[in-house]
């Protein structure tokens, strides 16, 4: 396995543990005071569920059974099609998908391709950070699986939906052997 180096989330994005804790409850508390009823909207788009196959598909589905309930105090919320190997919270909705394409960044040869991209570790899990328009995706790096979280803007700082992630990641993914 080669290694690329990595850079660490921006700071303004890098707040310590306590702080992350107590910032999750006080998203959690303000979605609640807004009346966000923590399941979003029949006619919301969402992108189509990846289709792995094989180990991965094994791999997504045993993510999918080991995935919190809640993230970032979202409410997890059932999708159409019904699948295994993609997962939503809340609304505006973090996405998680599993068993997605290698990332064009992470991928010699294309046009985007960047060795160096921004990552992030959290809970002893690694994320490739790319800011998007309106929020952040994350992919999983590292592991035997590519798994795309997508997350808004509106849960600023984002990291907080991968700090409820990691458990699940890490005990249902296996890292890529040396």
């Amino acid at each position: 396995m080669s290694s690329s180096p990595r850079r660490s989330l921006p700071s303004a994005l890098r707040p310590p543990a306590t702080a992350l804790a107590v910032l999750a409850v006080l998203v959690a508390a303000a979605g609640c005071a807004s009346g966000a009823s923590g399941a979003s909207g029949d006619d919301a788009p969402r992108p189509s569920p990846p289709s792995p196959t094989g180990r991965a598909a094994e791999t997504c589905r045993a993510l999918y059974d080991a995935l919190p309930e809640k993230v970032e105090g979202q409410s997890r919320v059932a999708i159409e099609p019904e699948t295994r190997y993609a997962a939503v919270w809340g609304d505006p909705a973090i996405e998680l998908g599993c068993g997605v394409p290698r990332p064009e960044v992470l991928t010699p040869g294309s046009e985007h391709y960047n060795p160096t991209s921004d990552s992030v570790e959290v809970n002893g899990v690694s994320w490739l950070l790319e800011e998007r328009d309106g929020g952040y995706r994350f992919t999983l790096l590292d592991r035997e699986v590519f798994v795309r979280v997508t997350v808004p803007d509106a849960y600023a700082p984002e990291v907080n939906a991968l700090v409820d992630l990691a458990d699940a990641v890490r005990g249902a993914v296996p890292e890529k052997p040396l």
